[in-house]
């Protein structure tokens, strides 16, 4: 929690101003039982009317500074609590993108959100509570058991012994319910990941008949929340009555001592009124501090939660040097790499060495689960490579400044993603001051021109969020000409042509072998046809090279590389026979 603070550093004023006007506020109230005690014994008591008006006139200009005082807290506690909330969910959105990979997938996005959501709004009223009850209730409670002590010392005894009883039941009921509410957040974060899982997979969902086994399954995790939540909230309903009885058993004793000093002639009638206020009045402050300290123990828990995701190493790890251009552009060294995306994990890569000229255009293929993503995520530096070395134009990967390294590289990952805007906003991702010019000569390349043209505005077209008025061919198009924009010295399409029918995919590789410069080109691929003209081709078999050289070379070869194009194409008689 103390890593969340830091977040209040500009909210002091607004955080000591805050409880001092509710301790302004607890003095006067403090004051009203001695007030009302007087108005009792002398004026009541003597049918003084003037007495009595003046102690009304008192009463009256007591309960209105306290107004003002505790309308001014409510103020700054406000204040102070949303800004922070404020602060801290910029904070938390900051470092949550500037997470490696690893990371985002160790805490998985359904886990993110809800911290950035549920858990901070938590946090916000938690914060408001504290700068508003935490010094007055505790300030009350004690301040009335002390002015108890200046009306009579033996009747205060009953406030010695119910205090104490009321701290045990109270820290005790915290002790207990902390644990409790930590459960039940988690318990959201697997509430959230299912329902984001059914949203985005409804159409599948739906193409399966599975619609009552999700709602089912629904069903079972929302009923395991709902259990933890009562169980939860049971604990800490048990705090109201509790006090309630200690408290009321307190005002019994209370009252039965008061008359039997009243008689003794030892307390006035006023002055056992006054004590039963102050009574009173611990009573209502520790039913405030029972919700405070419901409110507390969940922002609490929920505050660990985001100090967790805080806590969360920033990225990939610096060696010290920061180095943003190495010798040459677009050349790309393995040496004997390998990798695991987790700790424990198998290897996802193991042993890959190969280099690729400025200039080459390089295609990766294999089976499922191969490693071919694995392997064009480790040159942007997604992932780190746990053995050996990438090296971009001469530098180890880990040297360089990150932003630096990645404005060498364009990518087009397998999932073709745009955001809410016009196709020239998303263009313009890759190069904010690219011209229109530009834009549009990406597009040639990517052969989005022609629908780009069609649609109403051009460039201004529309883009919904996730490009959902956008076919999946559309948008893996958009997705490569944004790319292009950037004029990136080492260009990845992961896959990114899958969507695009063959024809469209030969007219894609022939204006990228046209591009000007010297790009270095990775495409990863299932499509054999789409690697063949690539000056070299690396086979991949479970994380590990089998082959590399150019189409013609394979064919002859490599036999996994065989049974991935003879899966695509029909075999000439001639073979069959050589073959056979």
């Amino acid at each position: 929690m103390k890593r969340l603070l830091v977040y209040l550093k500009d909210y002091k004023k607004e955080s000591i101003l805050g409880p001092l006007f509710k301790l302004l506020e607890a003095s006067f109230e403090l004051i009203v039982p001695l007030v009302v005690a007087s108005m009792i014994d002398v004026g009541i008591g003597g049918n003084d009317r003037s007495y009595i008006v003046k102690m009304c006139l008192i009463m009256a200009a007591l309960g209105v500074t306290g107004l003002v005082s505790s309308v001014t807290a409510q103020y700054f506690a406000a204040k102070a609590a949303v800004g922070f909330a404020t602060k801290l969910r910029h904070g938390l959105f900051a470092h949550i993108q500037s997470l490696s990979f690893s990371g985002m997938d160790e805490q998985g996005t359904s886990t993110l959100i809800t911290r950035m959501t549920s858990d901070i709004n938590q946090l916000q009223s938690g914060v408001n509570m504290v700068l508003r009850l935490f010094l007055r209730s505790p300030f009350i409670v004690f301040g009335a058991m002390i002015m108890a002590f200046t009306v009579d010392v033996k009747a205060a005894i009953t406030f010695v012994v119910v205090i104490p009883l009321l701290s045990v039941v109270v820290f005790g009921i915290i002790l207990i319910s902390i644990p409790m509410f930590e459960k039940v957040q988690r318990g959201l974060d697997q509430v959230l990941g299912l329902t984001r899982e059914n949203l985005t997979g409804v159409r599948v969902i739906r193409a399966f008949g599975k619609e009552e086994n999700e709602v089912e399954k629904f069903d079972r995790q929302t009923d395991a929340l709902k259990k933890m939540q009562v169980l939860a909230a049971k604990v800490s309903a048990l705090m109201n009555p509790v006090t309630y009885i200690i408290i009321n058993f307190g005002l019994i004793v209370l009252i039965q001592r008061g008359a039997v000093r009243v008689q003794m002639g030892v307390l006035t009638q006023g002055q056992v009124i006054a004590l039963v206020n102050y009574m009173s009045q611990i009573l209502i402050e520790l039913v405030k501090l029972a919700n405070l300290i419901v409110t507390v123990t969940k922002a609490a828990a929920c505050g660990s939660r985001v100090a967790d995701v805080l806590a969360l190493p920033a990225g990939m790890q610096d060696t010290g040097r920061k180095v943003t251009e190495g010798e040459g552009k677009g050349r790309v060294v393995f040496e004997n790499v390998s990798m695991r995306y987790h700790e424990g994990g198998e290897e996802a890569l193991t042993g890959i060495s190969f280099q690729a000229k400025e200039g080459e255009t390089v295609g990766i293929i294999g089976g499922t689960g191969s490693g071919k993503t694995s392997l064009v995520h480790l040159i942007p530096r997604f992932y780190d490579a746990e053995a050996g070395r990438v090296q971009v134009d001469g530098v180890d990967v880990k040297d360089y400044d990150l932003t630096a390294l990645r404005d060498k590289i364009g990518i087009v990952m397998q999932k073709a993603v745009l955001f809410q805007g016009t196709i020239g906003e998303n263009l313009r991702w890759g190069n904010q001051d690219a011209t229109d010019e530009e834009l549009w000569q990406a597009l040639k390349t990517a052969q989005a021109e022609e629908f780009v043209l069609q649609k109403e505005g051009g460039l201004e077209a529309p883009v919904e969020q996730e490009g959902r008025n956008l076919s999946g061919g559309q948008k893996q198009r958009l997705s490569i000409a944004r790319a292009l924009v950037k004029k990136p010295e080492i260009l990845i399409l992961d896959d990114s042509a899958s969507a695009l029918d063959y024809a469209t995919d030969a007219k894609l590789r022939k204006a990228l072998r046209e591009l000007p410069g010297k790009t270095t080109v990775f495409i990863v691929s299932q499509r054999a046809s789409s690697l063949m003209h690539a000056d070299k081709i690396i086979v991949l078999d479970d994380g590990c090279i089998a082959q590399i050289g150019t189409h013609k070379e394979l064919l002859e070869g490599c036999e996994i590389y065989q049974e991935i194009y003879y899966s695509q194409f029909e075999r000439s008689e001639k073979e069959k026979r050589e073959q056979a």
